[in-house]
């Protein structure tokens, strides 16, 4: 009987470390939860014809899963830009290739095809459509240009906004909410992309 030449032996390691490597565990590229404070709770400011008061203070860093633009509808002046973001487990790779995700409407909708890749409370309260109010045209100009599967960092204000003629937009307060009111009004103090 005659050994296996070396070269099969290199073969063999390769295609098993190839196949370790696949089956590794995905690390999130957004692990924490955001952070939410209510330091400046009650503060005003304004917006072009719009009062925004402040909720709380908001900070989340989070996978772009999503990006839609709004320039037709009534909030579209104050809000151009809707991201549909996920962190923790929502940040995944290996979860987001197991869900169809869309946005329409200022709604961010998710779906599966057999079974889910997380429970579906989960996927709730580690994604959300979040509606970004720029305080600048460079900083609508940034959030244009995200592209999805980006990781962005915000740091802001959760709003509710208003104008003269009783119009309102309120921003969600938590994350495990889903439907209408669910979403995320922010107003961006800062925005990085990684």
């Amino acid at each position: 009987m005659t050994a296996l030449p070396w070269r099969w032996f290199f073969i063999a390691l390769i295609i098993f470390g190839g196949w370790k490597y696949w089956q590794r565990p995905s690390v999130s590229t957004a692990p924490d939860d955001p952070i939410q404070s209510y330091r400046d709770q009650g503060k005003v400011y304004q917006q072009g014809n719009c009062e925004l008061e402040v909720l709380a203070n908001f900070d989340i860093e989070a996978r772009v899963l999503s990006k839609r633009f709004y320039d037709s509808d009534a909030e579209a002046e104050l809000v151009p830009v809707d991201l549909a973001l996920g962190w923790g487990a929502m940040a995944n790779s290996s979860v987001l290739n197991k869900l169809s995700i869309s946005q329409t409407n200022r709604f961010y909708y998710y779906r599966w095809e057999s079974e889910p890749p997380l429970p579906p409370s989960e996927i709730a309260s580690h994604s959300a459509n979040m509606h970004l109010i720029p305080t600048n045209t460079d900083q609508e100009q940034q959030l244009r240009d995200i592209s999805e599967g980006k990781v962005v960092h915000i740091v802001g204000h959760l709003v509710e906004a208003r104008k003269p003629n009783g119009w309102r937009w309120r921003s969600s307060l938590t994350r495990d909410d889903t439907g209408a009111g669910a979403c995320e009004l922010i107003l961006v103090e800062s925005l990085q992309v990684r």
